[in-house]
């Protein structure tokens, strides 16, 4: 059957008719670009598995920081590699720390700018894994204790929110309890609250330096990040975690559970997250250096599904092109 007065191509015929019926718009202010700090001074150092990503010092991550503030990207969420490692990452809450010092060299030097913490212990172990090693597996509740004290030590440093990505169970709890005990009760919380066990973060772990240990009988972090096969259980675990004060959940990776976003766009008022984790990142760097595919069209492509799955807040280490691509 023709419908000869209903013709939607109407509305794609220009730019300017495609723009003016858009119904997703990705802009710079839904981004949040990761980065890498050590120990060290006047450090920018390539990350092999990551094109175009650094391990940078407290001191030239400063500039960094700037580069980011004036391209209008509001947030950045750090990362820190330790000197030495030991069985509980005791450098992870260290005062001197590689995060510690940055966030006071970036907030002195960038106020405006949103300092995000990752809060975990995977790169600070010996082991590699997110908490402790007790009779073979990684205990919770000695593992959530440290925590709170990571968390604790990046607000008494100044930062603006911290971001648990260890998946233990109780951690929002007990870090937003520490919090408000110890007089920050302004500092937000994002949970990566759905975070799969997924093969998208090959690329990070080597940057982080924190793939598991395979001596200590573990070699994959199965046992506490989600089943990518679970979308009910991980809609469970963020109500869980917003219970227990989470001011902002995660999904992660996107793409492959943009139908997770969705379905916790539906479910909860609060914002929510969504990393474009470094798998994704570099498919899209390798399948464009290879020229298969544009990487720019790419690169929005990718970020306007998450978009228009439901995520209000996007991770991603492309932020910087991004905002580049959208101020054309």
């Amino acid at each position: 059957m023709a419908f000869p007065n209903n013709r939607m191509r109407r509305l794609r015929t220009t730019d300017s008719m495609r723009r003016l019926v858009r119904e997703t718009t990705v802009a710079v202010d839904n981004l949040v670009y990761p980065l890498f700090v050590r120990k060290g001074n006047r450090l920018k150092e390539p990350i092999e598995s990551m094109a175009d990503c650094f391990h940078f010092s407290p001191d030239t991550i400063v500039k960094e920081a700037e580069e980011v503030a004036k391209l209008g990207i509001p947030a950045i969420l750090l990362f820190g590699l330790p000197d030495k490692k030991d069985k509980t990452g005791s450098e992870a809450w260290s005062e001197d720390g590689a995060v510690q010092s940055a966030i006071r060299q970036i907030k002195k030097a960038v106020p405006q700018l949103v300092i995000i913490t990752d809060v975990c212990l995977c790169a600070y172990t010996s082991t590699g894994h997110c908490g402790l090693i007790k009779d073979g597996t990684v205990d919770n509740d000695s593992t959530i204790e440290l925590l709170a004290k990571v968390a604790l030590s990046h607000a008494q440093a100044g930062a603006d929110m911290v971001a648990p990505s260890d998946m233990m169970d109780g951690r929002v709890k007990a870090i937003r309890d520490c919090l408000e005990k110890n007089g920050f009760p302004d500092v937000a919380i994002m949970s990566y609250a759905a975070k799969f066990a997924s093969a998208f973060y090959g690329p990070f772990r080597d940057a982080a330096e924190s793939a598991p240990d395979a001596s200590t009988g573990l070699t994959d972090r199965k046992t506490y990040q989600m089943d990518p096969a679970n979308a009910r259980q991980a809609l469970s675990k963020m109500a869980l975690d917003i219970e227990e004060g989470a001011d902002i959940v995660m999904v992660k990776p996107a793409l492959p559970y943009l139908d997770i976003i969705y379905r916790a766009r539906q479910r909860f008022d609060c914002p929510i997250a969504a990393y474009n984790v470094s798998g994704e990142y570099m498919m899209i760097h390798a399948s464009a250096s290879a020229g298969h595919i544009d990487k720019d069209a790419a690169i929005m492509e990718s970020l306007t599904s998450i978009k228009r799955a439901g995520a209000d807040i996007i991770i991603t280490y492309f932020a910087k092109e991004a905002s580049r691509i959208l101020k054309k």
